[in-house]
């Protein structure tokens, strides 16, 4: 039997505190689980007397919202530490397990500590090891799965254990490419990670033949392995330069998505193509990467361009990138934009025609004239940074702060390599939730509501009534999980607090009612004793009993009318006789539910412009420090811009995130092909012409964390669009390219001007006042 909810607290709070060590065992736990515990025990309560909710007892440990399926016990793709599941050490397994035991036919999660990073190393819970296929060339269709860490590098020895293959016998691995392609693998005495192998995919061993030859089986898709023998790729195939697909090595579709924006990027490529970073690598470069992510580049952008290949495989790239930024060493899902920000300034870095940077002290606008300060602070950021990066895609911001107090403007200018645009956000979101009325004769009801984004409770409550005719004022709002009521919310507070996938079940009540939480419990035997105890099942209630009926009888009768039959504990038999469950889980589905509402919203990349330039208020937590007032203040904050780059890059923040929250908006943002008139919005009244045509556009389909990642680009040689879908390109018409999953935006300016200082100025910039 388990202790009390004290002794259960006091046991696991100094195992929890441990530290990782490496080759140690942790177990990933669901975060609802040990929620659900430590309400029970008291766990966040700092005083130690305190005691948590006995109505809160967990059960035993469930683990399924962390797997794809219960027959193959695979933990889901993307899960999040601490929102989704927590690391808890063997100790503290090992008592929760001697205590609530797991729920039946659930295997435990256990995962390895490894040793990770670089130069900075540190040791973490490798929770997702690499699932890899593995077959021999003599018997193809022979597949194993086998899980290894990223750190193995036993992967060759593994494989003649697995196959039985001599030691003597001459071997040679094959890497099978998501898009069917196959590659060497030379590098076997490196890590998994360092070799670049991922995620599923499907390796391939080959013995060397009696007579010393060596063939190659390869997949030919859609019709099964084939036998030939290996030959290098036909260099008098050619194709159209540029026209070159990626290979997705293993999620990497985010990484090929950034590099075919790059690449069709004519300044930039051309500057590569013709060996000009050959003169301007920097390798002393502290800041950066000793040249080595631009040389990586560099084959690469020669590789796609030679019109040699329909495809290639970026793994050396990639490998580089991994070395240096460890977020994109692994095989999960990242961030396109992201990639693009480390490229673009590991690549300036590499190529800074800076050798030695001077120290430069910052001087204050002190009510000069904007073009004066604008040309100091252009001047001061090239005697610093000077590169082809520079030179291409660096603009210049205006931020002017106001003093709500005594009015003192502060003004600076500062270079931007990217312009990231906020998206009007969504006023409002839908939620499915489940009436469940007081009267037991009617069936629960499933809805789909319209609630604000950042509304509260009440206002699901208030929209719920209007299409239920409940009064809000009657509502309980619940989240059901487990069997259980995981928890009953207040009227104030935040939607946030509900994930759409939660089950939100508002019951009918009243203020002349008393609400109480019904559970069904069952009686069961513990496996490892003749001891007996309960588990839940079915899905809880909510009972209202009017006040003036609150007595043991009124209560008995009450609940008697709602089940038919009344049992203080259920025994299997009796469950199996009386309780229908197919019954106690039906609901009826409303005609918003049958007919969703669509909420699908358009704006224009110039209102996205707009929103960035708005004069707004800081918050009370991110104050200014005035230096008249000399203390924090809420100031006005302002951006313009000043001054724009031959490649303008415009993200468009689509992804917002929280401790509780994430989210994806889905506007489709209209912006124009060609003509995009930026002129209006430069705040350098003698500033050059800015219009831009569209060159490329990495597009992200799917939700948050998840999905794929594509691109539109148009060759610089024949003028066309093109889709590129990792190793597959094809044609595309300018119609198909403002679709909602256009995320980075890529523009090019009409004319060949160079990015130079900001002139001076006739006026300033809003007539803003600056002394």
């Amino acid at each position: 039997m388990a202790p009390a909810p004290a002794v259960q607290r006091a046991e696991l709070r100094p195992l929890m505190a441990a530290s990782m060590r490496l080759g140690e065992s942790w177990y990933l736990l669901s975060s609802r689980w040990f929620s659900l515990w430590k309400r029970y025990v008291g766990y966040d309560r700092w005083d130690v007397s305190g005691v948590g909710d006995p109505n809160l007892f967990p059960g035993p440990i469930d683990n399924a919202c962390l797997l794809s399926d219960g027959e193959s016990q695979s933990l889901k793709e993307h899960l999040i530490a601490q929102l989704d599941y927590v690391l808890v050490p063997s100790s503290a397994w090992q008592k929760l397990v001697s205590w609530y035991r797991c729920i039946e036919g659930q295997q435990p999660i256990v995962r390895k500590v490894m040793e990770f990073g670089l130069y900075a190393k540190h040791c973490e819970v490798e929770v997702y090891p690499l699932e890899l296929k593995l077959c021999e060339s003599s018997s193809p269709s022979n597949v194993i799965s086998c899980c290894f860490s990223r750190r193995d590098t036993t992967l060759v020895k593994e494989i003649r254990k697995l196959f039985k293959i001599p030691a003597e016998k001459d071997v040679r691995l094959w890497s099978s490419h998501f898009d069917g392609s196959y590659e060497q693998l030379s590098e076997l005495g490196v890590t998994l990670e360092d070799a670049n192998i991922y995620h599923g995919e499907l390796v391939l061993i080959e013995v060397k033949n009696e007579d010393g030859t060596i063939g190659f089986y390869y997949l030919v898709q859609g019709s099964g392995f084939a036998c030939n023998s290996y030959s290098s790729r036909d260099s008098t195939s050619l194709s159209q330069p540029g026209l070159c697909g990626l290979s997705n090595l293993g999620n990497t579709c985010f990484m090929n998505s950034a590099l075919q924006c790059l690449s069709n990027t004519p300044p930039l490529t051309d500057y590569f193509l013709e060996d000009k970073y050959e003169a301007e690598i920097n390798h002393s470069n502290p800041l950066g990467m000793r040249g080595e992510i631009a040389e990586a580049y560099a084959e690469l952008i020669k590789q796609i361009w030679s019109g040699r290949q329909s495809h290639v495989a970026p793994r050396m790239f990639k490998t580089q990138v991994g070395r240096f930024a460890p977020q994109f060493s692994g095989y999960q899902q990242q961030d396109s934009q992201e990639l693009l920000a480390f490229l673009l300034d590991g690549l300036h870095e590499d190529l800074n025609r800076v050798k030695k940077k001077p120290y430069l002290e910052l001087k204050d606008a002190n009510g000069r004239p904007d073009s004066v300060v604008a040309k100091e602070a252009w001047e001061n950021h090239r005697l610093r940074n000077d590169s082809i990066i520079v030179d291409i895609f660096h603009g210049l911001f205006k931020s002017t702060l106001v003093c709500p107090k005594c009015s003192k403007v502060s003004v600076t200018f500062d270079p931007f390599c990217y312009l990231t645009l906020p998206l009007p956000l969504k006023r409002d979101r839908l939620l499915e939730v489940t009436l469940v009325y007081a009267d037991p004769q009617r069936r629960p009801v499933q809805y789909r509501v319209v609630v604000p984004m950042m509304g509260a409770i009440s206002d699901l409550c208030e929209s719920l009534s209007k299409l239920s005719g409940v009064p809000a004022e009657n509502m309980v709002v619940t989240d059901v999980y487990n069997h259980r009521f995981h928890k009953i919310f207040q009227a104030d507070e935040g939607l946030n607090h509900i994930m759409p996938k939660d089950d939100i079940f508002p019951s009918e009540d009243g203020s002349e009612y008393i609400t109480f939480s019904v559970y069904f419990r069952e009686k069961a035997v513990r496996q490892s004793s003749s001891t007996s105890g309960t588990i839940l099942f079915g899905q809880p209630l909510l009972m209202s009993v009017p006040k003036h009926k609150l007595t043991v009888d009124h209560l008995y009768v009450f609940l008697l009318l709602a089940f038919s039959t009344l049992a203080i504990d259920w025994d299997s038999d009796t469950r199996r006789l009386l309780f229908d469950e197919q019954e106690a889980q039906a609901f009826e589905k409303h005609a918003s539910v049958l007919q969703p509402q669509k909420m699908k919203a358009v704006v224009a990349l110039k209102d996205c412009i707009e929103l960035f330039t708005t004069m707004e208020t800081l918050g009370e937590h991110d104050p200014w420090y005035c230096p008249n007032c000399k203390k924090h203040q809420q100031a006005t904050k302002k951006f313009d811009l000043w001054s724009l780059p031959k490649i303008l890059v415009v993200h468009l923040k689509r992804f917002s995130y929280s401790r509780y929250w994430r989210d994806k908006l889905d506007t489709v943002v209209e912006f124009p092909i060609r003509g995009l008139n930026m002129s209006e919005f430069v705040c350098d009244p003698r500033g050059s012409s800015y219009v831009y045509d569209l060159i490329a556009v990495s597009n992200h389909y799917g939700a948050m964390g998840v999905g794929h990642y594509t691109a539109y680009a148009k060759n610089k040689v024949n003028g066309k669009w093109y889709y590129f879908d990792d190793s597959s390109v094809s044609l595309a018409s300018e119609d198909q390219i403002v679709t909602k999953a256009a995320y980075v935006l890529f523009y090019q300016r009409r004319n060949n001007e160079e990015h130079v200082a900001p002139s001076p100025p006739h006026e300033e910039c809003d007539g803003m006042d600056t002394n």
